[in-house]
Order: structure tokens, then C-alpha cells, then sequence
């Protein structure tokens, strides 16, 4: 049988209607391990036992009554904190939040609440979504439980450490320039940014208010899909959000990918940023999987990956310095260092620097559009190079920005990064993949068809 500790969603659910599992046994044996694991990976900012503990006693009683509220009841989930959940600060792990209390859940939490989820506390992030694995913080940064000494990815560190680790099933995360998929990369688990405006962004604090996503966390894509089903819909108080009727995020997942057009865009990693040579082997590997599943694949080409990445440095540490200004000027030293100066260089940004990236943003997201005409999906890197160790700081700023997730924060498109294999030094590695706007069902047909065809959602780090 296979441990509670590493249960999908979906299989959960199943333990409960079978009677071989109950919420209440599953919370202690979560709690047990997050004891055991958290002290050596720092997932939690703030672990939640009590509360989880008794909304694990409640969905329990209802399972008895022949009662669920929804598709997670008695499902545990960890949230990135800088989401709000009432009662529970939401520090950002700055120092300069430390003791704001949240006074409502953000409209995600509610439809958590709704399913029936059972919150077990709030997770590690980067410094307002933007600093890196810092040391100069009040909590510790979170670690990569396929080697300590490596980081986990970020900004949602503590939801790609606690998947990986088997703390919890589910997690919310959040993607701005890649922060849920940088995690899901780096340890090698299911991150989802979902088309923007899907889910809600009401509660959650913000970074960049036209490049915020909030996004999915899992181990496998069929519970990518069902959560997704969950915090989907319109919110009319997020200005962001889209009215869409989209629904139904798992209807395609067994469908394969026989004749599905896949564009490659290969001069990513290839010229204009060329990746680790383990990481281009298994993008190719990736490539030949899904052809042989059936799926026709071709090269295809977008502006540069510099292009993309100097608009969304523009429009973020624009909006950014929007947000951030007041505390920068009259709290400085309370920032991290990481977080201070990737935030610092939008007061030198100009209204017209801020107008010719949107300007030049509708261009590239004209470009993309464009090959959307004749492909179904676009095939991508993520990472160019497996996680670097913590303590190497000059390594981990080179390695850092070389990735391909940003053009797709730019452009708003659905896209999901999922493991492609693991490197020599024992490391998780990456693909991408991206679809139309809410067309993120197709995205997820696609990334379950590679993850039944590879099994690489089996392998299990080295830890606990």
C-alpha cells in the first residue's frame, strides 16, 4: 500500500469512501511527519495543527453522516504566504509584515473552505514573491528536499519543498515571472499558472497587479486539475478576472495526445539561452515521448527569450515600486538584501518605460497568438539548469533568471511545468508546456499524457 504521507488528492478521497483512511488519521500522520522533515527543509512559516486537526474531526463526522462538502473534503493543502487565511498572519517573510494578521480568507481560501480542503498552515516564500533564498530574513529559507544544500525554487519555495517531501498533497502557490513553475521545476512536482484572470487574486498580496497569477501545486496532474476545478471562477472584485465559463479542468486527461499539434520552441534553450546540456537532452527526450504517444511536433520560432524577459522586468519592478514605495523609503533596512534590490530599480523606472513595455507586450502577445493559429500547445523549457546549492550565491544569481517561464506571465497564457528526469547529480529537471487562453484543460491533457507515458511523478526524494 502506499504510505498516507505520499496519497494524491484523488487517491485520498478514495481511502475515505473505502473506510481504509480517515481525515483525522491522515492530518496526524502529516503532522507527524512535518515534525520530523520541517525542521531540515523549513516548508512551514507557520504550521496550523489545532485548527487542521479540528476541521479534520469535522470532515470526519460528516464523512459519518454520509456528508462532503466538495470535491477536497478532508483533503489537507499548504498556502504560500502571501495568500490570506483568516486569523493567520500573512508575514511575505519579510520582517516588514511580521505581524499582520489577515482579517478574511482571500476569495481562494473560501473556495477551499467550500470543498471541504483542511488548511495546514502557511508556507515559505521568497521575500514578497521577489527577494531569493535568503538568510537575512525572520524565518529560514526553505530547501530542496532532493539536496538540502540545493534551493527549492521560489517564490512558492515552501509549496514545491512540502509537495516533494510528502507534507501535504496540495498547495497554492502564486506566478508572476514563473513562481509556481520554478518550484514545480526545481523539485520536481506539478505547478500550473493558470491564463490570467481564472482565479481570483482577491486577498492575495500583490507584486505586479497585470502579471499575478495564482496557481495549483500537486505531485500529479489529475490533482492539478481537480484543484484547479476549485479556486477557478470569476471574482467581479479582482479587476483582473476574467469572466470565463471554463470548467471541467480534468474532462481530457485520459485522451492522450494523438494528433495534437505541438509547436517546439527550441531557440530558447538552444540560442538564446542555451541551457545545461542534461536539461536539452531531456527537452528532446520529452519531444520524442509525446511523438511516439501520437502527437505531431514541429519547431517553431518566437521573438527572443531576452525580449519577453526585459518586458516583464519592466512592467513588474514598475508595478512593484507602485506598491512598495512608502516602505522602501521609510523602512529600508528592513527589507532582505535579495528583495531590496530587485525592487529598488523600479523608482528609476519611467511612465514612458512603463508604456513602451505594454506597448511592445501586445506585440508579443501577437506572436504568440499567431502560432496558435496552427499548434495546439507550445513545447519550452522551464529551468535551464537544475537547482544550484544555497550557498553558493554567486551561482545561484547566474543560474536564477535563465529560465523561459516569464514570456508567459507577459503574455497571460496557461502554462505548466512538470519534471522531465533527473540529472546525473540526482536533481530534478523540467519541461513546459502552454496553451491557448483557457484552453489550460488541453495543457493539462498534454502534461498527463507525458506523466503516464514517463512515470517520472513515481520517483521520490532521498529524504525521510
Amino acid at each position: 500500500m502506499t504510505a498516507p504521507h505520499w496519497l494524491s488528492a484523488t487517491e485520498i478521497a478514495q481511502a475515505y469512501a473505502a473506510k481504509t483512511l480517515s481525515p483525522v488519521e491522515l492530518v496526524n500522520t502529516l503532522l507527524a511527519r512535518i515534525e520530523v522533515l520541517d525542521p531540515k527543509l523549513n516548508a512551514f512559516i507557520r504550521l496550523d495543527a489545532q485548527a487542521a486537526l479540528q476541521a479534520a474531526h469535522q470532515a470526519e463526522s460528516e464523512i459519518s453522516a454520509g456528508r462532503s462538502r466538495g470535491p477536497l473534503h478532508g483533503v489537507p493543502i499548504g498556502i504560500k504566504d502571501i495568500i490570506d487565511v483568516v486569523g493567520l498572519p500573512t508575514t511575505a517573510h519579510s520582517k516588514i509584515l511580521v505581524d499582520n494578521i489577515a482579517r478574511a480568507d482571500a476569495v481562494v481560501i473560501q473556495k477551499l473552505r467550500a470543498a471541504g480542503a483542511i488548511i495546514l498552515g502557511k508556507l515559505s516564500t521568497h521575500e514578497f514573491a521577489i527577494g531569493g533564498p535568503s538568510f537575512d530574513l525572520p524565518f529560514p529559507p526553505a530547501r530542496n528536499p532532493w539536496n538540502r544544500d540545493h534551493h527549492p525554487g521560489g517564490s512558492s519555495s515552501g509549496s514545491g519543498a512540502g509537495l516533494a517531501s510528502g507534507m501535504f498533497p496540495l498547495a497554492l502557490g502564486t506566478d508572476t515571472g514563473g513562481s509556481v513553475r520554478n518550484p514545480a521545476s526545481a523539485c520536481g512536482i506539478v505547478g500550473l499558472k493558470p491564463t490570467y484572470g481564472l482565479v481570483s487574486r482577491r486577498g492575495v498580496f500583490p507584486l505586479s497587479f497585470t502579471l499575478d497569477h495564482v496557481g495549483p501545486m500537486t505531485r500529479t496532474v489529475a490533482d492539478n486539475a481537480l484543484l484547479l476545478d476549485v479556486i477557478a471562477g470569476h471574482d467581479p472584485a479582482d479587476p483582473g478576472s476574467a469572466a470565463s465559463s471554463s470548467r471541467g479542468f480534468g474532462a481530457l486527461l485520459g485522451r492522450g495526445v494523438r494528433d495534437l499539434r505541438i509547436g517546439f520552441v527550441r531557440h530558447f534553450h538552444e540560442r538564446d539561452m542555451p541551457a545545461h546540456p542534461e536539461v536539452a537532452a531531456a527537452l528532446e527526450d520529452v519531444a520524442r515521448v509525446l511523438q511516439a504517444e501520437g502527437a505531431q511536433v514541429h519547431t517553431v520560432t518566437l521573438p527572443a527569450l531576452t525580449e519577453f524577459s526585459g518586458i516583464n522586468r519592466v512592467i513588474l519592478c514598475s508595478e512593484a515600486w507602485s506598491i512598495h514605495q512608502k516602505w522602501l523609503r521609510e523602512r529600508p533596512g528592513d527589507y532582505g538584501k535579495l528583495a531590496r534590490r530587485r525592487l529598488l530599480p523600479g523608482a528609476f523606472m519611467t511612465a514612458g518605460d512603463y508604456v513602451g513595455a505594454q506597448r511592445r507586450r501586445g506585440e508579443l502577445i501577437a506572436a504568440v497568438e499567431d502560432l496558435f493559429r496552427d499548434y495546439d500547445i507550445l513545447l519550452c523549457a522551464s529551468s535551464m539548469d537544475p537547482s544550484s546549492r544555497m550557498d553558493d550565491a554567486a551561482e545561484t544569481a547566474r543560474t536564477y533568471p535563465r529560465q523561459a517561464r516569464s514570456p508567459f506571465n507577459v503574455t497571460g497564457h496557461p502554462a505548466l511545468a512538470m519534471m522531465s528526469g533527473l540529472s546525473h547529480a540526482g536533481l530534478p529537471m523540467s519541461v513546459q508546456f502552454v496553451g491557448r487562453y483557457f484552453d489550460d484543460a488541453t495543457v493539462l491533457r498534454v502534461a498527463a499524457a507525458y506523466e503516464k507515458a514517463t512515470g517520472w511523478h513515481k520517483k521520490r526524494p532521498p529524504i525521510g
